[in-house]
């Protein structure tokens, strides 16, 4: 095999078709000595033994006669084949460490607080973004922002996704303007969107650093009455088009009606969420995930570190008292449907050999994300279709996840997903939801990165997951990591003494 050739094999066992075209190596990697190269064992068995079993099954020659081929490059560009052509899958196959996993090694969240009289109603989004980026950079002495390569982040309400702003925050907050930036807006996924675009374009080897997250402030760009567009002609004519620019309240009551939600339980579900948010306020146990921001007010200044929207006392006998808000014989009001609130979160993501590379702790593994669609007038059970999709591709079930995340838009279309899924409730959830913590929309996504990666205990899978209006749902797999990587004054890195295997 000669460099510049290239080989094409149907697969029909593993049901793939490729070639794999081997070019002529960098100057960067070193070349092998024809002489040296010339009958060693060793190189030629291995590069025969991968090619036979990835590449040509009935290849009959060996490959340690090749003397022009560099071993680095090869090697490591067969394993790359080797990697996307593997089927095994399952949870200890997504637990495994690789150097080029996905790993996230920072994600934090500021409070969330109450939309038009909290902390923040009075903060524009770009001054959020400056705060927790400032603050993620200092939680992270040890990095150097000039190793981001790009930035997404995600934004439902400003004009253009807080295009302009939002890139203008970065190089504010110490980002490099070589950095490149996107807006990013699938509604209320848009956070988990955007870590999704980070991490597919480390996965493709495009980049190999880059941050991403999610910022809204409800209280400045939310307007209920101009929230959904008026549509053309056509798309009123369509029937199931049309179906897109109903009310979310109302898709909830189609979920509640349609699965038979009454509200006591609505009601009991929403109670919970509230009782283990404040129980974990109490403990102090989102203290770690918020970066406190400094905000101006009419007083001078404050620092907001608390979320808000917890409270004590609450019961499914109190939220009993409240008013229908969508429909006069409805069953979902301002009790349990999230809050509106304003908020950012972001997170910090990598391939696993820089994070090496640069002595990083790694706290968790991007595994993969799926969105779906579903019928926008039911668009509350987006989850329960996204969920299965994502765990499929990641070859894992329910079982094997030992946390959910799941955004609580309203407790009805929550409740359907968890029973629709046949979860266990002490799994979901376990500090509380967007009933009680609040749903600023372009960052639901990435607060629940910065939450699942401190619930979640080392080696553990977890999932997020939400549903987005017009009828879509979204849902991603993470591994909890939390394995420090340093080399000690021989130089000796850990994780391969400790046979880790990176």
């Amino acid at each position: 095999m000669l460099i510049g050739e290239t080989f094409s094999n149907e697969l029909s066992h593993k049901h793939v078709s490729f070639s794999l075209h081997v070019r002529t190596p960098p100057r960067y990697y070193p070349r092998f000595n024809p002489r040296e190269a010339e009958g060693n064992a060793d190189f030629g068995d291995a590069w025969t033994c991968l090619y036979k079993k990835h590449v040509c099954p009935n290849f009959s020659g060996s490959l340690s006669s090749r003397p022009y081929l560099n071993s680095d490059y090869t090697m490591e560009r067969l394993r790359q084949v080797a990697s996307h052509l593997d089927t095994v899958k399952g949870a200890s196959a997504i637990k495994h460490k690789n150097a080029d996993d996905v790993v996230i090694v920072a994600a934090y969240r500021t409070a969330m607080t109450k939309g038009f009289k909290g902390g923040f109603k009075d903060t524009a989004t770009e001054d959020l973004l400056i705060g927790l980026v400032k603050g993620l950079l200092s939680k992270t002495p040890k990095f150097d922002p000039k190793y981001i390569e790009d930035v997404a982040i995600g934004n439902v309400l400003n004009g253009g996704a807080g295009a302009f702003e939002h890139r203008a925050a970065m190089l504010a907050a110490g980002i490099s303007y070589e950095a490149a930036f996107v807006a990013v807006n699938r509604q209320c996924s848009s956070g988990l969107i955007a870590v999704n675009d980070i991490a597919n374009k480390i996965l493709t080897g495009q980049i190999a650093c880059g941050l991403a997250g999610g910022v809204e402030s409800m209280s400045q760009k939310y307007d209920h009455k101009n929230l959904i567009p008026q549509f053309s002609e056509l798309i009123a004519n369509s029937p199931a088009a049309s179906k897109c620019n109903i009310p979310m309240g109302l898709t909830n009551e189609n979920v509640a009606e349609k699965y038979n939600i009454d509200r006591a339980a609505q009601d009991a579900f929403s109670a919970a969420s509230y009782h283990k948010a404040e129980q974990a306020v109490t403990k102090g146990l989102f203290k770690d995930e918020i970066i406190p921001v400094q905000v101006k007010t009419a007083q001078g200044t404050a620092v907001i570190d608390t979320d808000e929207g917890p409270r004590a006392g609450v019961t499914a006998a109190s939220l009993g008292k409240l008013k229908p808000a969508f429909k006069k014989d409805g069953t979902t009001h301002a009790g349990n449907a999230s809050q509106i609130s304003d908020g950012a979160g972001a997170v910090l993501l990598m391939r696993r050999s820089l994070a090496t590379k640069l002595g990083l702790r790694v706290v968790g593994k991007y595994v993969a994300t799926s969105a779906v669609g579903v019928p926008p007038e039911i668009m509350g059970v987006g989850p329960a279709y996204a969920i299965p999709h994502v765990l499929a591709q990641a070859g894992i079930s329910t079982s094997d996840v030992a946390v959910f995340e799941i955004n609580e838009a309203f407790a009805a279309q929550a409740l359907f997903c968890i029973e629709h899924l046949g979860l266990d409730k002490a799994k979901v959830n376990p500090r509380g939801g967007a009933i009680a913590l609040g749903h600023p929309l372009g960052a639901t996504g990435a607060r629940q990165v910065a939450t699942i990666m401190r619930e979640l205990k080392t080696g553990e899978i977890g999932v997020t997951s939400m549903c987005i209006g017009t009828g879509m749902g979204a849902a991603a797999v993470f591994v909890k990591d939390d394995f420090y990587v340093y080399r000690d004054r021989y130089g000796c890195c850990c994780c391969f003494c400790q046979g880790v295997g990176i």
